[in-house]
């Protein structure tokens, strides 16, 4: 009977409460106790972006002061090719005037035909009653003066029809475009008939002789 009271009373009786104390702790003066503390993650972060900086600072230091160097020793390459290169420049503007001179010289004989077979031709061609006195020829044509011999009605169809000649010729067509009779007029001084005929050359600006 003894040990079911035991257990009966155990068991009745009013639970068990934890002692209580006051807690007296002064945490502001209690010492860290973090192995490591947060200061030294900060610092640390501080100092890496410190020599960061500082890398990037002496590497555009080291950069500007490269390039200052490269740029005095193009400086000094030039000025020492600066004589040479004024030379050659004023060569090559002499070239330009002398080429441009040639080219003009080389349009201007290119632009009149060959005197020679022209003359030969003329020479070939002309009526025993026509005689040559002027033969000009200039950068836009042919300027033909001559004396027609017979009667003043006689010499104006001689005239005419040397005319007609000078445009039906096939190697007349091949250098001149334009033939045309501008002058028939006695001579006092010969009395004879005086003629003049104007032959334009191809490609010329100008028609008139």
């Amino acid at each position: 009977m003894l040990p079911s009271l035991k257990k009966k009373a155990e068991t009745a009786g009013p639970p068990a409460m934890p002692a209580w104390h006051p807690n007296f702790r002064n945490f502001e003066r209690l010492p860290d106790t973090k192995v490591v503390r947060t200061a030294f993650f900060v610092n640390g972060v501080a100092l890496v972006i410190a020599a960061v900086l500082l890398f990037s600072f002496g590497y555009q230091t080291y950069v500007l002061h490269d390039l200052n160097r490269q740029v005095a020793e193009w400086q000094t390459q030039i000025d020492r090719d600066r004589h040479s290169s004024d030379q050659a420049i004023a060569l090559f503007k002499k070239y330009q005037a002398e080429a441009a001179r040639f080219a003009e010289i080389d349009a201007f004989v290119k632009s009149k035909p060959a005197v020679s077979p022209l003359l030969l031709q003329f020479g070939q061609t002309l009526p025993h009653n026509i005689a040559v006195d002027l033969f000009d020829l200039t950068t836009t044509g042919l300027r033909l003066v001559g004396t027609v011999r017979g009667s003043p009605d006689q010499a104006s169809g001689y005239a005419s029809a040397y005319l007609d000649q000078l445009r039906d010729d096939p190697v007349l067509k091949d250098t001149f475009d334009d033939i045309a009779l501008v002058n028939l007029s006695r001579s006092r001084a010969t009395g004879r008939l005086s003629v003049e005929f104007s032959l334009h050359l191809k490609g010329a600006p100008d028609k008139k002789p």
